[in-house]
């Protein structure tokens, strides 16, 4: 049997934010310990009713089907989800169809796919949100992915962003993902940073050495706070939160985002001299 472990996270206003300490702020916007050997671990999130978390077969198969949060015969009967291989070759199985997924690799699954079984030794990080139609499950390489450079040497942001789940790669209802490199000797991710009330988004940070961690600077543009986050860790961003950050060595971040639209530039953007 499947051993699966579902945190709820309520929504946070932006005034009670305000008030939080290093603790508060952790145990409401940081997902910790969400890849466990031979467990599938969720967050579900009242931000949109996104979902985040992680599967580890270890070597073995674990079996996402039913979620008791969701009140639904499946996990996925109303929902639709992206799953990125951050670990080694693995394979995701759903409706029938086996996807053979190598690290980076990205899976999309449309709504109604049923239950999702994954195998061997990827480690798979999971993301969810409601869907309104059902789209064609695709596996996406990193070949296949749209690659965009942004950034200068400079400023300490060059980096390489890669889209997978994105209208210039295929059509999902409102789940938008992909993830961003930073080269080296770059350390600062979106900067500028930005703001999108019709969306919210969820950073994961990987392929970190153990002794390395970002600081990834949250809240509102002019009530700013932080998070200490190492590897395999996740942010929960509210649409009211800037979200960027600055690492110590090579990191790489996955975004997901989901809510009103799929427009990726959809971004009300702070210049560093506007936040405090």
């Amino acid at each position: 049997m499947t051993k699966l472990n579902v945190e709820t996270r309520h929504a946070i206003h932006p005034e009670h934010a305000k008030g939080m300490d290093t603790q508060a702020l952790r145990d409401n916007f940081l997902a910790e310990g969400m890849f466990a050997d031979g467990e599938i671990r969720l967050v579900y999130t009242h931000y949109d009713r996104f979902t985040v978390g992680g599967a580890v077969p270890a070597g073995g198969s674990l079996t996402l089907d039913k979620v008791d949060e969701t009140r639904t015969a499946t996990f996925l009967e109303r929902r639709e989800m992206g799953i990125v291989n951050i670990g080694e070759d693995g394979t995701v199985e759903a409706d029938g169809t086996s996807y053979a997924m190598k690290k980076g690799d990205v899976l999309y699954l449309g709504m109604g796919s049923g239950a999702v079984t994954f195998s061997g030794n990827g480690r798979f990080y999971i993301t969810s949100c409601p869907a309104h139609k059902t789209h064609e499950s695709r596996l996406i390489t990193v070949e296949d992915a749209k690659k965009v450079e942004m950034g200068e040497a400079a400023t300490s942001n060059k980096r390489t962003i890669k889209m997978f789940i994105h209208p210039l790669v295929m059509e999902s209802c409102q789940l938008v993902m992909g993830y961003t490199t930073l080269e080296e000797g770059s350390v600062w991710n979106t900067i500028p940073a930005h703001v999108h009330d019709r969306r919210m988004e969820a950073y994961l940070y990987w392929g970190m050495a153990d002794e390395s961690r970002v600081i990834h600077f949250m809240g509102e543009p002019q009530e700013t706070r932080h998070l200490v986050v190492a590897d395999e860790q996740a942010v929960i961003s509210p649409t009211w939160s800037i979200h960027s950050g600055a690492g110590i060595g090579e990191y790489t971040f996955i975004w997901a985002m989901a809510g009103d639209n799929v427009d990726y530039t959809d971004m009300d953007f702070v210049q560093p001299s506007e936040m405090r």
